[in-house]
């Protein structure tokens, strides 16, 4: 008993009812578009089995480089056409608005102005509880978890926060983010006006440290006349404002001038002649002895 080949459906490159159904799509873009936006037919594309999709230039001024897509379909063994959807799309070349980014992820450092509010979520993990931080402990040298070295912030939020009305403290990811924000911002080494420094904030008497871990890393700048005046600074930070750098000299003793005022030279601008045994006829010739001294 031969078993007869099974029915192949037309492959969707090749549906002749769907590809030739240019004008039911056309009047379909006409029918969405105002009138005048149709353009010409741009091609069909094969979305599936029964499925193609039709596509007309935009004459809209305000849409360059998109187009009209209609697409159509049947029913199996149909010769009737139906549209699915009729919708303006994007070409590569369209003009589009940015990704639309939640008001959340829109802000930025410096946004937030006088009588702006900028509320915090209930789950930031940049924060935690006050309470959650106690008693937490670093490794030991064995590598477990036993009677470690107390966190420095931790510790102190044992002995100050508990209690003590805030509900929520920085937690350690908040802490490491604003570790890396500092360090490799306008407060980090790699700053340019760090790299011009003659010498680094950590030996700058300005330099007032941090409280915490933070300490270890950062201070703040006390220096009215430094760019970093009030801010965060990383200890390999620098500027020109550096407390051992510009020492100005001291002044410069100055003696003050020796002036004669018992004696005085009689000096002879230009010759002259004189009488024949005056004083000045004497002067010239070096007869007469030093003048001027009673």
């Amino acid at each position: 008993m031969t078993t007869p080949p099974p029915t192949t459906a037309p492959s969707p490159a090749t549906d002749a009812v769907l590809v030739g159904a240019v004008d039911a799509a056309r009047a379909a873009a006409e029918e969405t578009a105002a009138p005048g936006q149709v353009g010409e037919h741009l091609g069909a594309d094969a979305e599936g089995e029964r499925l193609v999709t039709h596509r007309f230039a935009c004459l809209d001024p305000g849409y360059q480089g998109w187009h009209w897509a209609v697409t159509v379909a049947r029913v199996p063994r149909g010769r009737s056409v139906t549209v699915c959807d009729s919708v303006l799309l994007p070409g590569p070349e369209a003009l589009l608005a940015k990704a639309w980014v939640p008001w959340s992820q829109r802000l930025a450092p410096g946004d937030l102005g006088v009588g702006d509010l900028l509320p915090t979520d209930a789950d930031d993990d940049r924060l935690e509880p006050g309470y959650a931080a106690t008693g937490r402990h670093t490794r030991d040298d064995d590598g477990d978890d036993g009677a470690g070295e107390v966190d420095d912030d931790t510790d102190r939020v044992a002995r100050w926060e508990l209690g003590l009305g805030r509900p929520r403290v920085l937690s350690p990811l908040g802490r490491d983010d604003a570790v890396d924000r500092w360090y490799s911002g306008d407060s980090g080494p790699s700053a340019p006006v760090a790299e011009a420094a003659p010498a680094q904030c950590a030996t700058c008497g300005f330099v007032t440290p941090l409280a915490g871990s933070l300490r270890r890393v950062f201070g703040v700048c006390a220096n009215a006349y430094s760019p970093s005046d009030g801010r965060v600074v990383s200890y390999d930070h620098g500027c020109g404002a550096h407390s051992e750098i510009a020492v100005m000299p001291g002044p410069v003793d100055i003696t003050p001038p020796l002036i004669d005022e018992l004696g005085y030279d009689v000096i002879a601008v230009r010759p002259a002649d004189h009488a024949p045994g005056s004083v000045d006829d004497a002067a010239d010739t070096g007869e007469t002895e030093e003048l001027g001294h009673s």
